[in-house]
């Protein structure tokens, strides 16, 4: 499963600036925390980065004044799902990984897909995994980890629907139709991917 960039994202840790305003997202309700709410500040100075951190009940997203609303919507989701992840990095082991790839396939492949062997590796830095048929055997990029479980659930399930269907044709789509978050997933892949070709990349600021 190769990665396919779509926009970017950045964390900073900013200092307030008198090109800079802020107002209420309250409709943009934290995913995965127990952040009661959401401040989105835009800032003329900012040209390409989007930051995020915690401050007290609330979560601030920092992004540029030329963002469209659509886009402020899309990195506010993007920024705290990378949030979440940072503040829950328990990695699974690759027994972990074997036991939940199967619960994945009981519910949403009806068990008909069983691997031989899950686990992590570390020579995958163009792919998120990867998928041998013939053996039965998969493999997660170690670049995973400390994502939110929803996305580590979609590649295993993107892996696992290969052992069923080869290709990524019809039938293939047909069946990551059952997980309900597929397009969320593959939203904050590609966003973590455009991230990277950012020039600077700092982690967002954990309060």
């Amino acid at each position: 499963m190769s990665a396919d960039p779509s926009s970017g994202f950045a964390g900073e840790t900013p200092a307030p600036s008198a090109g800079s305003h802020q107002r209420s997202a309250a409709a943009h309700p934290a995913r995965a925390s127990a952040t009661s709410a959401v401040e989105v500040r835009r800032s003329t100075r900012r040209r390409k980065s989007v930051s995020a951190y915690r401050e007290g009940d609330r979560t601030i997203v920092l992004i540029p004044a030329r963002m469209s609303e659509a886009e402020e919507r899309r990195w506010v989701g993007v920024m705290l799902d990378k949030l979440a992840a940072q503040e829950n990095k328990r990695v699974l082991g690759d027994t972990g990984l074997v036991e939940r790839a199967g619960r994945l396939s009981a519910q949403y492949f009806d068990g008909r897909a069983r691997p031989g062997s899950v686990r992590w590796v570390t020579n995958q830095n163009t792919r998120w995994g990867s998928c041998t048929p013939v053996e039965g055997s998969i493999r997660l990029s170690h670049r995973l980890q400390g994502m939110p479980e929803y996305v580590i659930d979609y590649v295993l399930l993107h892996e696992l629907a290969h052992l069923l269907v080869p290709g990524h044709g019809p039938g293939f789509w047909r069946l990551l139709e059952a997980y309900p978050r597929t397009e969320r997933a593959r939203g904050y892949l590609e966003g973590v991917v455009a991230a990277e070709r950012l020039p600077h990349l700092p982690a967002a600021r954990e309060e």
